[in-house]
């Protein structure tokens, strides 16, 4: 298994119906993670994130075709729950130094840091499926859109409430620090 990773004691909240729902049906569409476009302006600016995200991320994650698989699953989720994909980088560049098989203390896991009481709550009980990173990213990024959602947009709260650390600013102010540096500008 991997090192420790920096994950907080993320609380296991009551959710309403309506949101247990939406979670689990978000977690259970097993599409593929293929991009779609609305015009050729939108793929050229797909393809430019893309070629900036892998040459950001050869040092971390040499293998190119994982490399590829990890950007293209990132992105897919990331726009999928209505987040930015530079936030996502930059919260697993906090929470796994993009680390697959991280664990923290507290027990999360994966990429994303996922605790496992997810899978009994949204999921099928298959904890083991949190090291395979499209189940992990869809995980990751369907909870932490539900958590701004749930603080009504604010991303500094939402973001503590991930992390199990609401009300202290260490965490948050990491991961959006982190966030700056992964930005895409197709003006760069």
């Amino acid at each position: 298994m991997g090192s420790a990773a920096h994950a907080g004691n993320q609380k296991e909240e009551a959710l309403a119906d309506s949101v247990r729902v939406a979670l689990t049906r978000a977690i259970h569409d097993n599409r593929p993670p293929k991009p779609v476009f609305r015009d050729e302006a939108a793929r050229a600016r797909y393809q430019a994130w893309y070629a900036e995200m892998s040459d950001r991320l050869k040092r971390r994650l040499p293998d190119e075709l994982t490399r590829r698989e990890f950007l293209e699953s990132a992105w897919y989720e990331a726009t999928r729950a209505g987040l930015d994909p530079g936030l996502v980088l930059g919260l697993i560049q906090v929470e796994s130094a993009y680390r697959k098989y991280a664990i923290s203390l507290a027990g999360a896991r994966g990429y994303m840091q996922v605790m496992p009481f997810w899978t009994r709550i949204i999921g099928d009980n298959n904890r083991r499926a949190l090291f395979d990173m499209q189940t992990n990213l869809r995980y990751g990024c369907s909870i932490l859109r539900m958590y701004i959602d749930m603080e009504g947009g604010n991303l500094f709260l939402a973001l503590g409430r991930y992390n199990g650390s609401r009300g202290r600013p260490e965490y948050p102010n990491a991961v959006l620090s982190a966030w700056k540096k992964w930005q895409f500008s197709a003006t760069r």
